[in-house]
């Protein structure tokens, strides 16, 4: 079983997130993830934004610095936010 990861830091947001999840499965991952999205981040948890997170894992373990930020789901809306405002 190949480890998968999520790391905020990736992503550019007004809070400069800097959490980064992994899980050993995409189910455990997907479970952090939304529940980070909702806490942190006041994503409401909807099927749309459950497939877009899964969507941002990747194989491995996150890296210890800081990757380039890239946009985040341009233009599609999820719950009562957009999406590419995700990382607020």
């Amino acid at each position: 079983m190949t480890r998968k990861y999520i790391d905020c830091r990736e992503y550019p947001s007004e809070s400069n997130c800097t959490v980064a999840l992994s899980a050993d499965s995409d189910n455990e991952l997907l479970e952090a993830a939304v529940q980070h999205a909702v806490a942190v981040h006041q994503h409401q948890d909807t099927p749309e934004l459950r497939q877009q997170i899964k969507q941002l894992f990747k194989e491995g373990t996150p890296p210890l610095e800081r990757q380039s930020a890239q946009p985040l789901w341009e233009g599609k809306a999820t719950g009562a936010s957009s999406t590419s405002s995700m990382r607020t």
